[in-house]
């Protein structure tokens, strides 16, 4: 699942594995918090560019792969870049993981 943070546009660049943005499954403007609760039941991966999630939320309780992108900004072309390491990560990953990619 991708932040709605993120360009929508964005999960044409994940390859090899099904991906939603939150507007698509209908959950956008509801808080990080409710969100990753909601998406844990429905999915493995939560992609985001919001790196202060991982400080405000208590993943502990969540089960759920989140990936943080860090970036100097969210456009689609400098995301783009993160790309082949995001597929990586996703080759790899086990539940409760954070993993940061730049």
């Amino acid at each position: 699942m991708l932040d709605e943070c993120l360009p929508k546009k964005l999960k044409k660049e994940i390859i090899n594995h099904q991906v939603i943005t939150v507007p698509e499954q209908g959950w956008a403007g509801i808080k990080n918090g409710e969100l990753l609760k909601l998406a844990s039941s429905s999915f493995d991966v939560f992609i985001t560019i919001d790196q202060n999630l991982t400080s405000q939320q208590n993943l502990q309780q969540i089960d759920l792969i989140i990936i943080v992108l860090i970036s100097k900004d969210s456009r689609l072309e400098t995301l783009k870049t993160l790309m082949i390491e995001v597929d990586r990560a996703l080759e790899s990953l086990n539940q409760g993981n954070v993993i940061y990619i730049q």
